[in-house]
C-alpha cells in the first residue's frame, strides 16, 4: 500500500459548487463570499466573520485591528508554523517565544507571565492539532496585564472549549482560521477571522481590500457606485467566490468529517495503547479536538520516518520550533536552551495520516506498520 500523509476530502459536490460560481460570472469576491461568511458565523455561533485568503492574512489583519505598533511584543508558542510569528514581524514587532506543555504541545500558560514586559501587546495561543489551549488561564493573564488575545485556530475547526466552539469565545479579541489544502475545512487557499467586536470586524473588512472605504465587491453591479476612498493602508487579502462556494460545501460536512477523524484517532489509540515505545496524544477532559493531527512521540524519530516511508506510510513532523529556524534565530537571538520542552517534543514527534477518507484497510495497514517498526 501507498498511503499519503494527507488527502483532501473533495467530492463532486465541491467541484459542482466551484463550477457554478464560475458560471455566475463572479470569479473574485462577491455574493458567495458574503454568504459563506454568514454561514460560517452561524456554524461557529460567532457575532462577526470576515473571509480572507489565508490564516496568515487573518492574523495580520487581527493584529492591525487591535493596534499593534512597531516595537510591540507579542507572545507566541515556539511550537507553531512560522506564520504565527511572521505576522508580528510585519509591524516591526517582536515575537516573544514561549515554551510548551509536554502532553498537549500547546503554549505553557505557567510560563507566559515571566515573558511579559511593558512592550507586550498581545498573546497568540495556537490550538495545536485542534486541541484548544487553556483559555481561561490565558484570559486571566490578559486581563491582569491589559493584553489582547488572538487565537490561531488554523487547526481548530470544529473544536470546542468547555462546550463553546472555538471562534465563539467572547473574551478572545479575534480568532483566525485556515482553509489551506491540508486543513479540516479546505478551499485550497483561504481563511476566516471571527470576532464579537464590530469595530475589529469593520477594520478587517476595510483592510482586506486595500483600505477601501466600504465593501467594494459590489461596485461593479448595477446597484454599486464607482466612487470610493482609501481610508487606511490596507492589503490585498480578499478571497474569491470560487473558494467560498467550495467552503460552503465543506462547512456542511464538518461534523461528519470530524467524526471520521475521531474514529481513526480512537482506532490508533486502542492499537498503540500497549506499545510502550509510543507516547499517545493527550486530550484534556473539558475540551474537544478537531483531530486535525494525530501526533505520537517516539525515540529515533527520523529513522522511524524513513522506515515508514519505505513501507508506504506517509508521515510528517509538527512543528520545527520557531527558535530553530535560521532567520528567527539570527534576528531575535533566541537561545535553544530556553525551550527545553519544545526541543524534546520536536525531537520525538511524528504525525500519522488521519484524513477522513482513509479506508479501514488503510487504517489497519498504518497501525500494523507502526507497531512493527516502533519498538
Amino acid at each position: 500500500m501507498q498511503i499519503p500523509f494527507h488527502k483532501t476530502h473533495t467530492t463532486q459536490e465541491e467541484i459542482n459548487a466551484a463550477v457554478e460560481a464560475m458560471h455566475s460570472g463572479w470569479l473574485t469576491m462577491g455574493p458567495k463570499t458574503v454568504e459563506f461568511e454568514n454561514q460560517f458565523k452561524a456554524f461557529i455561533d460567532a457575532s462577526e466573520a470576515v473571509s480572507v485568503n489565508s490564516a496568515t492574512a487573518a492574523l495580520h489583519l487581527a493584529l492591525k485591528a487591535v493596534g499593534l505598533q512597531r516595537g510591540d511584543e507579542v507572545i507566541v508558542p515556539t511550537n507553531t508554523f512560522v506564520a504565527t510569528a511572521e505576522v508580528v514581524t510585519y509591524f516591526d514587532g517582536v515575537p516573544v517565544l514561549c515554551d510548551i506543555e509536554e502532553q498537549t504541545h500547546n503554549i505553557d500558560v505557567n510560563k507566559i507571565e515571566a515573558l511579559i514586559t511593558p512592550k507586550t501587546k498581545a498573546i497568540i495561543p495556537v490550538h495545536f492539532a485542534g486541541q484548544p489551549c487553556d483559555m481561561d488561564e490565558i484570559y486571566a493573564i490578559a486581563k491582569k496585564y491589559d493584553l489582547k488575545v488572538i487565537e490561531d485556530a488554523a487547526h481548530a475547526i470544529p473544536s470546542s472549549y468547555k462546550g463553546v466552539k472555538i471562534g465563539a469565545l467572547t473574551e478572545t479579541d479575534v480568532t483566525c482560521f485556515s482553509f489551506y489544502a491540508t486543513k479540516t475545512l479546505s478551499t485550497g487557499e483561504g481563511g476566516m477571522a471571527t470576532t464579537s467586536n464590530a469595530a475589529y470586524a469593520k477594520n478587517m473588512r476595510i483592510n482586506r481590500l486595500h483600505g477601501i472605504s466600504r465593501d467594494a465587491w459590489d461596485r461593479y453591479t448595477t446597484k454599486g457606485a464607482w466612487y470610493y476612498e482609501i481610508v487606511d493602508n490596507g492589503c490585498k487579502y480578499n478571497t474569491t467566490d470560487i473558494n467560498a462556494s467550495i467552503g460552503m460545501i465543506q462547512l456542511q460536512k464538518q461534523d461528519m468529517l470530524r467524526e471520521k477523524r475521531n474514529r481513526i484517532a480512537q482506532k490508533y489509540t486502542a492499537a498503540f495503547g500497549n506499545n510502550s515505545a509510543i507516547t499517545l496524544p493527550f486530550v484534556k477532559d473539558d475540551r474537544e479536538t478537531s483531530w486535525h493531527l494525530y501526533v505520537i512521540k517516539v525515540a529515533n524519530r527520523d529513522s522511524i520516518i524513513e522506515a515508514l516511508k519505505e513501507a508506504g506510510v506517509g508521515c510528517s513532523v509538527h512543528f520545527i520550533p520557531i527558535h530553530k529556524h535560521p532567520y528567527y534565530k539570527e534576528h531575535y537571538a533566541y537561545k535553544n536552551e530556553d525551550y527545553p520542552v519544545a526541543n524534546s517534543v520536536f525531537e520525538r514527534s511524528l504525525s500519522l495520516p488521519i484524513y477522513p477518507d482513509m479506508s479501514d484497510d488503510e487504517i489497519e495497514y498504518v497501525i500494523n506498520k507502526v507497531n512493527e517498526i516502533v519498538r
